[in-house]
């Protein structure tokens, strides 16, 4: 699959003109912030998803729709947004993205009825998938071949990041209410700011714009693209597919139904725990991400996955408050380290005409496939009559198995290839 890259893991940015440390030290941290309050802005819906079905009068189901809704149209806004900044350019592109989903997230404070509610969440989706997609080839062309591992760990390091800010923000639901959070959270427009006054377009970009190399594939369309690099396209959804089953299947049903239902943990030990695996899932994040600049990309998220799975007992089988706790920090240590890699992995294997719609459209629609995982966990543990553990311990295992099988092939096939990521300065 390494014939699908060109010279980008190979040819330093600092060799384009523009590139300078303070810079890409910008690029690095609007990237972190643009994912940081979109992931924040995401999870501010889930936390107050009971209080929205009582102002509408309705039942919880029905305001369930509204993240389903959200799931369904990333893959979308994963293509329409990067087909348009492999046309139109990384900065244009991020900074509208931002615009609009903080635009939404405001409009959604005023929705009158849960069918215009449910509207704008639907749209809300669109602008959710494209953001990471740009976001991940702006910071990846833009900053040192050296930093390239460390970014990305950075960058992705935002998705924790942001649900310990939402739960931050929650905070405040008893004086500000539901809507008045769906208002602050259209405060990322100030992102968009930032990266319109310090953030330039990604060299890579330009120098392909001035060679013409960009114009003819985006003109072409994605469709050929795909079908000359069909193993490539399988391959990275299968991948992401199982990376989503590994952190959705660790996360969706563990806190409430698991911790709270089946270990009768406290509210305050429940916050605990989810904050400090959370802050673990950053730490995670940077560590792997960096650890791959030395021994590879691929090696790296199979190291992670690796130390997944004997930690799989420990994560599900204590009863006790603290051994649940560090079973929880230390699976999202590996499981985030190994989605710590992805951003880097995933713009190193893209072909370079659509490097802004590869790595986001494949991980939003493996984030799609991954979709049944509640109703998965759910119905092994109905079908084995044993509780959740062995439901989680199953699929978040299968995941982290499959992640690992994946990259070890991979590896195999390029042998030491772009998508090592070693570096070699």
């Amino acid at each position: 699959m390494d014939n699908t890259t060109d010279a980008f893991a190979a040819r330093s940015p600092q060799m384009l003109p523009g590139h300078d440390v303070a810079t890409a030290r910008h690029v690095v941290a609007a990237s972190l912030l643009a994912w940081m309050l979109d992931a924040c802005d995401f999870f501010i819906v889930l936390f107050t998803l009971d209080d929205v079905a009582r102002s509408f009068g309705v039942s919880l189901e029905s305001v369930l729709l509204a993240p389903t809704l959200t799931l369904l149209t990333r893959p979308i806004g994963a293509f329409i947004c990067g087909r348009a900044a492999d046309r139109y350019g990384r900065k244009p592109v991020m900074i509208t993205t931002i615009i609009v989903y903080s635009v939404i997230e405001v409009l959604s404070a005023f929705a009158p009825t849960l069918a215009t509610f449910l509207f704008l969440r639907t749209l809300f989706g669109i602008a959710l998938g494209g953001e990471w997609g740009v976001g991940t080839s702006l910071i990846m062309e833009s900053v040192p071949v050296s930093w390239r591992g460390m970014a990305s760990g950075i960058l992705q390091a935002g998705y924790p990041a942001g649900y310990l800010l939402a739960s931050l923000v929650f905070l405040l639901l008893p004086v500000l209410g539901w809507r008045g959070l769906f208002i602050l959270g259209g405060s990322a427009l100030f992102s968009a700011l930032y990266i319109w006054i310090r953030v330039p377009e990604s060299p890579e970009w330009l120098a392909r714009q001035r060679h013409g190399g960009a114009t003819a594939p985006a003109t072409a369309g994605l469709w050929p693209v795909i079908r000359g690099n069909v193993a490539l396209c399988v391959f990275a959804v299968t991948l992401m597919a199982a990376f989503n089953f590994m952190s959705h299947g660790s996360q969706d049903l563990y806190p409430k139904v698991f911790l709270g239902l089946e270990r009768r943990l406290s509210h305050p030990s429940i916050t605990l725990i989810v904050v400090l695996y959370n802050i673990a899932a950053i730490v995670g994040g940077l560590f792997f991400g960096m650890l791959s600049q030395r021994i590879g990309r691929q090696y790296s998220i199979a190291l992670a996955a690796l130390l997944t799975l004997p930690l799989l007992p420990l994560w599900t089988l204590p009863h006790s408050t603290v051994w649940l706790t560090v079973g929880a920090v230390c699976i999202q240590f590996c499981i985030q380290g190994a989605w710590g890699v992805v951003p880097a992995y995933l713009s190193e294997l893209s072909p370079p005409s659509v490097r802004a719609t590869f790595p986001g459209l494949a991980y939003q629609c493996g984030n799609l496939i991954a979709a049944s995982n509640a109703l998965l966990q759910a119905s092994v543990a109905s079908f084995l009559g044993t509780g959740l553990a062995p439901a989680l311990m199953l699929t978040v295992g299968g995941g982290a198995v499959v992640v690992l099988t994946l990259t070890l092939l991979n590896a195999r096939r390029n042998h030491g290839g772009e998508t090592s990521g070693v570096s070699q300065d």
